[in-house]
């Protein structure tokens, strides 16, 4: 999820079970803490996406992070007590990023691997404005305020309910019109009925939309996997690395620009957004020797 959403979600959900404002404080400063490793973003694109949402959104940080808190404030509200806000605030940080296609790698440093529910976007509408009407209506209407903060809280587990059983329903009419070996659907943003895919062949992917409405399915785009020798050098890339690391269906598309070859890997599963996300491009050269990589840029 956004920064909005996190600061949003820490603050009703503290406000439900506490006024203290230190508590409160406590609980959305460690709401908000797991994305502390966005600064990987200032060294480089690669290390952002080889480790965010890796050490700090794993379960050793989950556990262990929140008795700083504890330690310091144990004599003012009980080494446990302080420990449990700590806790549940980086907890339903935790718990919202997962329910993202981006994922979670929640048991590194042991496992590398991300796990994600793809239920909701990263920015989602339906979880903001909930939190925010609930939080601007407990200004006006202070006794009422837990209602609101409960109500809000409720309607985004029967929001993500509901896309989690229409995902499903994607997913089974996805399966009843194309034949393939793997399916994969994700959330387009602001939609309950449309369903971006990725279905994979022997080799070949197809990306398109499964319009639940309509009834009908929309293909985007087609991918051969290839593994040219031109392919298998931009591997060397420093980019690629990173989002053949980070992709659950990288793919290859290869272009002339001249006398350069240009090499360009695509996650799959982000194809439906626009100014070529998640892409990473190799230009390279053929030369007596064979192929030489001269640039590489990736974009998220």
């Amino acid at each position: 999820m956004d920064p909005i959403s996190h600061t949003l979600s820490g603050l009703v959900f503290s406000k439900t079970i506490t006024k203290n404002k230190v508590l409160i404080i406590i609980f959305l400063v460690f709401s908000l803490l797991p994305d502390i490793d966005f600064v990987l973003r200032i060294h480089s694109a690669e290390l952002f996406l080889y480790y965010h949402r890796g050490i700090t959104h794993g379960i050793l940080a989950l556990f262990l992070l929140p008795l700083i808190p504890a330690f310091i404030f144990r004599s003012k509200f009980g080494f446990l007590k302080t420990y449990c806000f700590a806790f549940l605030g980086y907890g339903l940080h935790v718990l919202l990023d997962f329910t993202n296609q981006y994922g979670i790698k929640i048991l590194s440093p042991l496992d590398w691997n991300s796990y994600d529910l793809s239920l909701t976007f990263i920015v989602d509408p339906y979880v903001i404005f909930p939190l925010l009407i609930a939080l601007i209506l407990s200004i006006k209407f202070k006794k009422q305020a837990k209602f609101f903060y409960i109500f809000s809280m409720i309607f985004i587990a029967i929001y993500i309910g509901l896309k989690a059983y229409f995902k499903f329903e994607a997913r089974e009419f996805l399966k009843q019109k194309i034949e393939a070996h793997q399916y994969r659907v994700y959330p387009l943003p602001n939609d309950f009925l449309r369903w971006w895919f990725v279905a994979r062949f022997s080799d070949e992917y197809i990306t398109g939309c499964v319009d639940l409405l309509g009834q009908r399915i929309y293909t985007d785009s087609k991918y051969r996997i290839k593994n040219d020798e031109v392919i298998l050098k931009s591997k060397e890339s420093e980019s690629v690395k990173a989002l053949v690391n980070f992709a659950k269906h990288p793919a290859t598309e290869i272009k002339r620009e001249g006398d350069t070859i240009l090499v360009i890997w695509r996650e799959l599963s982000y194809g439906f957004l626009p100014n070529d996300r998640f892409t990473a491009k190799v230009w390279l050269k053929e030369t007596s020797q064979g192929y030489k990589i001269i640039n590489s840029k990736l974009k998220i």
